[in-house]
């Protein structure tokens, strides 16, 4: 059986000026704190608009 280590991480979002909950992986949580914030928002809007 697979079980992501998922988390809870509250981020300060820059651009809009507010704080975004997101739950993400362990992983997604070093990739984050590599890119920023911003270019992660932007990584997921792209992917979700190709689905």
């Amino acid at each position: 059986m697979f079980a992501p280590n998922l988390q809870s991480k509250r981020y300060w979002v820059p651009s809009l000026q507010r704080h975004a909950t997101l739950t993400v992986s362990a992983r997604g949580i070093k990739t984050i704190d590599r890119i920023g914030i911003e270019a992660a928002l932007a990584r997921i809007q792209r992917n979700q608009e190709l689905n």
